[in-house]
């Protein structure tokens, strides 16, 4: 089927370059939070706001990545257990935790469209003092990654649990 050939490919494609964007911005936060730690204890100034920018960034950065830890298996799961079962309970259980798992992110979708509503209209901030940081871009990154994670589990039970072959499994059993 084609359309799954393509929700398949772009759901890997979008997950990857995600992952990037968040290693990306992690390194670039070590180096703020390193920054602000020499220039607090060398200059005696220490980079206003670090600690706000730090507690949104650490949210974004988990959703920029779930997407790319489901699509890899990286989420909690014993392949041991796995592996010792039949192929039909396999599939039995692998899709109990895919449905699970989407279930888990439709609550969180669902829970934080209007939170994330809210904070678009009335420019929410959080912080006081040197830097607030904007609420918004946080609240839209948890919406966005709650959908990818649920296209993700979408796409995994597709692949291991009714067969699609997504190019990327040679030799492995599901």
């Amino acid at each position: 089927m084609p359309f799954v050939r393509h929700l398949i490919r772009f759901s890997d494609v979008l997950s990857k370059f995600l992952m990037v964007i968040a290693a990306l911005w992690a390194m670039g936060l070590s180096v703020l939070i390193v920054a602000d730690i020499i220039g607090n204890n060398l200059v005696g100034h220490a980079i206003p706001g670090v600690r706000e920018i730090v507690i949104s960034s650490v949210v974004m950065i988990v959703y920029l990545q779930l997407g790319y830890a489901i699509r890899s298996h990286s989420m909690l799961r014993s392949d041991t257990l796995l592996l010792a079962m039949p192929v039909l309970l396999r599939r039995i259980a692998l899709a109990a935790g895919y449905a699970l798992g989407a279930v888990l992110f439709i609550m969180i979708l669902r829970g934080t469209i209007s939170p994330a509503a809210y904070a678009w209209s009335t420019s929410e901030f959080w912080g006081e003092g040197a830097l607030r940081v904007p609420v918004w871009p946080t609240r839209f990154m948890i919406l966005a990654g709650a959908a990818l994670a649920i296209v993700n589990y979408v796409v995994a039970a597709l692949i291991d649990v009714f067969g699609f072959d997504d190019g990327t499994r040679a030799g492995r059993d599901a």
